[in-house]
């Protein structure tokens, strides 16, 4: 609950608070203290699709065990929230939503782009919410998102910001049958190229290209601006008479 004295000491025109959601403890408590100073702010919990404890909770009336499966928010990988927690969420909360990981990992990315903080997958939950247009009704309102928590490993945080990439249209994989002549592949490069987009790695693949042994397939990863970008890039790859295969 001291956290929500600080934002309420600190923050003013708060019109929703979101906040996430593993065993409800640090909902119920800053919920108890915001409903009692200040009703009309919105609580809201967030919890992973992947542990929806408080969700199967609601639904069933009661706390009830819920299949637990590998997140990003492995701090809020609780299969059952407890019952004393359900029974003090029961005034103070307003909504809860569910996030998948996708969305999780491209709000971290977003935190260390835009916010340069290194936040974990828990933390950076709520807004994991407003990026999966799982809180649209909140456009244009106060929001407080509750970002605790920093502990995550750097392997893991590595292929997380590369999910977060590809989530967010940034880097793009695709495969193409192109002639293997001498030429084939400059060519490809040369299209690509063409659109803006940076080849990061390129995979020459004839072994399982088919019979056909005039043409080879190749992968393509490429760093683009954004999913539009992928967009025109597969069209410009198709007005040029390169076949996508994958």
């Amino acid at each position: 609950g001291t956290m929500a004295l600080e934002i309420l000491e600190q923050t003013e025109g708060i019109d929703a608070i979101v906040v996430p959601v593993g065993g409800g403890g640090l909902l119920a408590g800053m919920g108890t203290v915001v409903k009692a100073r200040a009703p009309h702010i919105r609580m809201i919990g967030v919890e992973p699709d992947h542990a929806a404890c408080l969700s199967g909770a609601i639904q069933a009336g009661q706390p009830v065990t819920v299949p637990v499966k590998p997140t990003l928010a492995d701090g809020l990988a609780v299969n059952q929230i407890g019952t004393h927690v359900f029974a003090a969420l029961q005034p103070v909360l307003d909504e809860v939503v569910t996030v998948d990981e996708a969305s999780l990992a491209l709000a971290i990315l977003r935190l260390i782009e835009l916010e340069k903080s290194v936040v974990e997958g828990a933390g950076a939950a709520p807004l994991a919410a407003f990026l999966a247009g799982k809180l649209d009704h909140l456009k244009g309102k106060r929001v407080v998102l509750v970002l605790c928590g920093g502990n995550i490993d750097l392997t893991i945080l590595d292929r997380v910001i590369e999910v977060g990439l590809v989530t967010d249209g940034r880097l793009s994989r695709f495969t193409v049958s192109i002639s293997d002549r001498p030429g084939g592949l400059a060519r490809l490069s040369e299209i690509i190229a063409s659109t803006g987009a940076s080849i990061k790695e390129i995979v020459h693949d004839r072994a399982f290209s088919g019979p056909d042994v005039s043409e080879v397939r190749v992968v393509c990863t490429v760093e683009t601006t954004g999913h539009p970008h992928i967009t025109r890039l597969h069209e410009t790859l198709a007005s040029a008479g390169v076949r996508l295969v994958g």
